[in-house]
Order: C-alpha cells, then sequence, then structure tokens
C-alpha cells in the first residue's frame, strides 16, 4: 500500500470510529496518524526497510497505530478496520462523501430515516423531512441539498495529488517488471486536470500476460474488473480504477496521444488530419491503408505540421490558434518558481517552523519567501493577534540579518470580514512588507456582497494579493459565488495580485 491508501484507511477508521461514538481522543489519533503519513515525503515503506529508523520516531504514531500501519502497507488490509465496516453499513460511509455531512450526521440519517443512498437523501431534503431530525434544521438541510449537487458533479473523482501519488508508486512496480520496454500514463492525470476518474496506463511488452500478472500482484490491488488479451482493469484500494493496455510499439506514440486526449483536442485533430487525406487513431496515422507515423507523439503530430503540444495544454481552447501563429506558451517548470509569496508556520494552522521552512525554502533553491500566518479572526487556526504578528515580523528581522542567499518577507494572509474591512489596522498592515487577503467567513452570502468585500480589499493600499480568490475546496466545497470579471478588473486598476493557489485541494 501507498501513503495515500494507508491514510485513507486511517481516515476511514476515524469516521467509523466518530459514528460508534468512540474515545474523541482515539478518534483524533487515527485523524493525526492518516495527516502525518500523507505529509511524509518519502514512502512507508521506505521507513519500514530502514533498520535504524522506526515508525513511532514520526509525530502523531504510537507504537500500537505503527503496529497497524506496518501491517496496512505489508498485507493491504488490517482486521480492525475489517471489523468496523462489518458493525457499520457501507451506506453511511457513502453519506459522507457530501460535503456538510459528517460521521454523526451520516449515522443519524442512515438510524433515524434508514437513508442509504445519495439519492435517498436528496428525495428527504427535498420532502423536508431531514430538518424535522434533532440537531439539523432548515439551514442543515439546505447545506445538505447543496453538497448533494456538488457531491454529484465530483462523484468517483480524486484530486489530482491523490491520482499522483497512486500513479507513482503503482508504475514504480510495473517498471520492476521485466517484459516492460515502455510505460506512460494518459488521460486526465497526464493532462493535469483538477481531479482524475481513472488511471489510464500504457505499455509497450513482448509479454502481456506477465505485465497483467505483474499488475495484479500489486499490493494495492483490491480487485480485478476485467482482463483481456491486452486490457487490464483493476480497482485499487480507496476506489481508483486504474486501465493498462499494452500496445505495439510502432502505435506507442499514437495510442498514448489519443489516450491522454482530451477528446475535444483529438476531434480537432482529426478533422485537421481528414483535410490532409489523412485517419489519425490510436494505433497510429494512415492514408489510406498505408502506415505513415505512430512511434512517437511528434511523429504523430509532425504528419499535420504541429508541434508536439504539451498534455497540460490539449482541451480544445486555444492551443490550435497559439500553434498556428507560432506563439504556443511555454509551461512554468520548477526551476521557473524563484519564491514563494503564501507560507504558515507552527505560530498557526502550518506544519513546520519558522526556521525549518527558511531551511526547506533554501533547500529548494528560492530566493524569497513570505510568512502569512493567519491573522486572529481565524481563531480555528490559532490566527496572530497586532502583538504575536510583530514577534514573529522581529524574529524574521532577525533571521535575515544572518542568511544568505535568501530574503524572508513579513507578510501576514489578513482575514476580510464579514461586514467588509480587514481583521488588522492599517497601521499595522504598514509595518509588513507583503499582505494577502483572504475571505475565509460569510462564504454563502449573496454574491454582491462577497463581491463587495473583496473589492473593498484590493483597494487597500497595504494588500498585495487575494488569496485563493474562488474559496473552492475540489470535491469538498464549490467556489463561492463572486463576480470574477470584476475582481480581475480591479486587481488591474489597483496593480494588485490574484493567487494561483497550488494547494491540491484549491488549485485556484
Amino acid at each position: 500500500m501507498n501513503n495515500a491508501q494507508i491514510a485513507h484507511v486511517l481516515d476511514e477508521i476515524a469516521d467509523l470510529l466518530e459514528i460508534e461514538n468512540a474515545n474523541p481522543f482515539r478518534v483524533r489519533a487515527y485523524r493525526n496518524a492518516a495527516r502525518a503519513v500523507r505529509d511524509l515525503t518519502e514512502t512507508v515503506e521506505t521507513i519500514l526497510c530502514d533498520e535504524t529508523r522506526k515508525l513511532t520516531d514520526i509525530t502523531g504514531i504510537g507504537h500500537d497505530l505503527a503496529e497497524k500501519i506496518g501491517t496496512l502497507c505489508q498485507t493491504g488490509s488490517l482486521p480492525f478496520h475489517q471489523e468496523l465496516l462489518a458493525r457499520i453499513p457501507v451506506s453511511v460511509l457513502t453519506l459522507m462523501r457530501v460535503p456538510g455531512v459528517g460521521p454523526k450526521k451520516a449515522a443519524a440519517l442512515h438510524r433515524e430515516l434508514k437513508i442509504s443512498t445519495l439519492e435517498e437523501l436528496r428525495e428527504a431534503c427535498a420532502a423536508h423531512r431531514v430538518q424535522a431530525l434533532k440537531g439539523f434544521g432548515a439551514k442543515t438541510e439546505q447545506t445538505i441539498l447543496d453538497g448533494l449537487q456538488l457531491a454529484s458533479s465530483t462523484q468517483q473523482r480524486i484530486t489530482w495529488a491523490e491520482a499522483d501519488d497512486f500513479a507513482r508508486s503503482l508504475m514504480a512496480h510495473l517498471r520492476s517488471c521485466p517484459s516492460i520496454k515502455e510505460l506512460e500514463p494518459a488521460g486526465s492525470y497526464r493532462r493535469g486536470r483538477d481531479t482524475v476518474a481513472d488511471l489510464d496506463l500504457l505499455v509497450v511488452s513482448g509479454n502481456a500476460n506477465e505485465v497483467m500478472d505483474h499488475l495484479a500482484a500489486f499490493a494495492g490491488v483490491e480487485s480485478v474488473l476485467a482482463r483481456g488479451e491486452t486490457k487490464m482493469s483493476v480497482r485499487l484500494a480507496g476506489g481508483l480504477q486504474v486501465d493498462l493496455r499494452v500496445v505495439p510499439e510502432e502505435s506507442f506514440g499514437a495510442a498514448l496521444q489519443y489516450f491522454t486526449g482530451s477528446k475535444q483536442h483529438n476531434v480537432v485533430l482529426r478533422g485537421l488530419a481528414k483535410n490532409r487525406g489523412l485517419k489519425i487513431n490510436e494505433y497510429g496515422v494512415f492514408r489510406g491503408s498505408d502506415y505513415v507515423a505512430g512511434r512517437t507523439e511528434e511523429e504523430v503530430y509532425a504528419t499535420l505540421d504541429l508541434p508536439c503540444f504539451p498534455p497540460e495544454l490539449r482541451e480544445a481552447r486555444r492551443e490550435f490558434e497559439w500553434a498556428a501563429s507560432g506563439a504556443l506558451p511555454a509551461l512554468i517548470e520548477r526551476d521557473d518558481v524563484q519564491g514563494d509569496l503564501h507560507m504558515h508556520t507552527t505560530a498557526t494552522d502550518g506544519k513546520a517552523t519558522l526556521e525549518e521552512m527558511v531551511a526547506a525554502a533554501q533547500q529548494r533553491g528560492l530566493k524569497y519567501i513570505a510568512i502569512t500566518d493567519h491573522s486572529k479572526r481565524v481563531s480555528m487556526a490559532n490566527g496572530l493577534d497586532a502583538g504575536r504578528l510583530r514577534e514573529q515580523w522581529a524574529e524574521i528581522d532577525r533571521l535575515n540579518h544572518r542568511l544568505k542567499g535568501i530574503v524572508v518577507l513579513k507578510g501576514v494572509e489578513v482575514d476580510i470580514l464579514e461586514k467588509g474591512g480587514l481583521d488588522l489596522d492599517d497601521d499595522v498592515l504598514a509595518e509588513a512588507d507583503w499582505i494577502v487577503a483572504s475571505l475565509h467567513y460569510g462564504q454563502k452570502q449573496p454574491r454582491e456582497q462577497i463581491t463587495r468585500r473583496i473589492l473593498e480589499a484590493l483597494e487597500n493600499p497595504h494588500v498585495c494579493a487575494i488569496a485563493h480568490p474562488t474559496g473552492r475546496l475540489i470535491n469538498r466545497r464549490a467556489a463561492y459565488d463572486v463576480d470574477l470579471d470584476a475582481m480581475i478588473k480591479a486587481a488591474r486598476k489597483h496593480r494588485k495580485f490574484l493567487e494561483l493557489n497550488a494547494h491540491p485541494m484549491r488549485l485556484d
């Protein structure tokens, strides 16, 4: 099992324990362990294989949990998890996919209203039976209805970062198969979409059966869905479906292009090929029955005098127009990133101290960073008031005096208040080097009110940027209703930035 799968099981155990009204400290222990595993920069398997290290060295993981995590990693299952699943209907966990429905609410809905499916939950809300339950009410019922709409639109999709964790560990396993000559991912994962429904893998091999046996032996495989001569589909623990295809070497590039997509991009490509008397499919480029190209993607695109588009651009938006004018944009690469202007520390809800954040930034070759812990309004994150903020800034000044090769900017993520205005006075903000303003509360306010709050923040002379400007959390919370055009126009007018937040749950 990889880290994401282990963390998923630990989180599910925490949910199941909470449904059973278990000791809150026990629930929290599993959640903390899941978070610790998810935040590791190396695999659990790597730690287990190192005789000089122990899982208990990781903050938040005691002896009992370390033993359970080891069992999960090595066997792919955990008896305690199976015992909980046997006691609690799986349908209760299904209800928890809906934003606004936690473990206790899911248990109440199942117990009191016998609700087992999302459709039954939708019908109960429509009939106003949910609001009649103790502890729910009309507002909660509407929140659940809104959550159902989001759950329906994102059903069975996971974030790109989650898919990446699965893909990396699975491909590392497959690369140990001797008969595999080439292996590449395709589909929405390769295009870098914010969510992924399934994982497509393409393989060149002279022994398809050996490849499929090797895939079936992967520790994270929960079940084999289908197996043919050249294609195999499996489901991983956690629900992700993997479709593997073994293709001929001469068709590998054509298959990679075809299965990477997008469908709209491929429709345009086929139209351009037809205009030249060519046919493009997953087997290659053909003129009549004659094979023209297909070994590499570059060959496929070259037959149409096109560049090999980066997968992230293949969405049939403007890539063909850009290519025609010779203005295809270059993607931002890791080495292009010189700094990070939105960072938290353990002073609020971060996981590393100020010194650790600086050291990590230096290791990554960054030239500047801004420390932007939350302001006091975000009490759940232990937000900083003016006094604590100034203490942190004084420490940053001391750090900058002895640092070489990197500059640490004094910043804060100041909250945009529900009634407008900012969480800190202007005289405090004036002392900072970099201010990001963000909206954490009142996200269900009318469009005009949310827009006005953000536009007022952009007008403040001390604010440099708006953080995560849509407010969405992928698969958990829809974006708030805001006039993005007005926001962009105001940002241009006041020469302010709108953040492209790279957190895997945001990506806005």
